[in-house]
């Protein structure tokens, strides 16, 4: 059954369009000529979750190193979906947790650089499901999220069966049955996470957001770090950070046309992480930097968007950092 789940995940979240969770018309206040940048007018979404409450958005992201250093190593691949529910959206976060819930489900594949012959200190394959419960609201003038993950890992995931049936399909090399064998094992995760951050206008369509992060878990770390957007698009709306790349994806949208150019960077103390078990010998690099880039376009009807991220060191006999691709298409037809 988890096997036949990884596969219908992995398939849904890189390749599913989503659909546009708030409608805009002339009932509604939306002006499709009004200019670049105008404030947006929210009409309520009519689609309903739960008594009380209705869907606010969906979002996700899919990262591939094949999308940014044109690799196929270490953080190779990952996808993460969410389906925000709530009693209403306005533009900004509601004052009490819990009013604004966000249900997300995520699929990560991580291998050695050598996926037939690895290094003998090279990082074992791993694989990872996650199912989570996060709720984002305001303390003053802090935005918080807060929630937890199950994460569950090993051969159970069938994400190792996926990867090879993927690979297999294309012509490419899958990973040796030796590799495979030596795979993270199974196991099953509970994981918090808590992120506080402050958006502080800068002028123009300019917005600037430190914030600082906490994990614990199948990865357990403090991170800190920022996030400067430039542009109409996500302002008004609720972005989620990606936990692989960092990169925050549209989860609450508003369909006024334009452009947002983004880019930051975080630095992470890391204290322990399953996927580098220190009982099989790995020391763990303490330091993790990202930075990162991207640019979100919206249009009418469709709408994308395209960052990299690069990473440092995760482990001390990882040779190099790499830098990973994402990419989200919402194209309507």
């Amino acid at each position: 059954m988890i096997r036949l789940f990884a596969v219908a995940l992995i398939a849904t979240l890189a390749f599913a369009p989503a659909a546009h969770s708030q409608s805009y018309d002339a009932d509604a206040g939306y002006d499709p000529d009004a200019s670049y940048g105008a404030e947006p007018v929210y009409a309520a979404p009519t689609t309903y979750d739960v008594p009380g409450r209705i869907v606010l958005g969906h979002g996700r992201l899919t990262n591939n190193d094949l999308l940014g250093d044109l690799d196929d190593r270490w953080q190779t691949g990952s996808v993460t979906s969410s389906r925000v529910v709530g009693r209403n959206w306005t533009g900004m976060l509601p004052d009490r947790p819990f009013d604004l819930l966000e249900y997300r489900l995520g699929g990560q594949i991580i291998a050695p650089e050598n996926m037939r012959r690895p290094a003998p200190d090279d990082r074992p394959w791993a694989g990872a499901l996650s199912l989570g419960l996060h709720t984002h609201f305001m303390r003053g003038p802090v935005e918080m999220s807060m929630g937890g993950d199950l994460v569950v890992t090993g051969p159970q995931t069938g994400l190792s069966d996926f990867q090879t049936f993927v690979h297999d399909a294309i012509g490419e090399q899958p990973a040796s049955k030796s590799v495979l064998s030596n795979q993270i094992e199974n196991g099953v995760h509970p994981t918090l996470v808590l992120e506080a951050g402050n958006s502080i206008p800068m002028g123009g369509q300019s917005v600037l957001r430190p914030f600082g992060e906490a994990r614990a878990g199948i990865e357990t770390l403090v991170r800190a770090g920022f996030d400067l957007t430039i542009g109409s698009v996500g302002q008004g709306e609720l972005l989620v950070r990606d936990p692989v790349t960092g990169q925050r994806y549209r989860a609450v949208t508003d369909s006024v046309p334009g452009f947002s150019f983004v880019m930051g960077g975080d630095v992470a103390y890391v204290d322990s992480s399953v996927f580098l078990p220190s009982g099989r010998g790995y020391d763990l690099s303490n330091t993790r930097t990202r930075a990162r880039a991207g640019l979100h376009w919206q249009g009418q009807s469709n709408a994308m968007f395209y960052g990299f991220t690069w990473m440092s060191k995760e482990f001390d006999a990882q040779p190099e950092g790499q830098v990973l691709g994402s990419v989200r298409l919402d194209l309507r037809f």
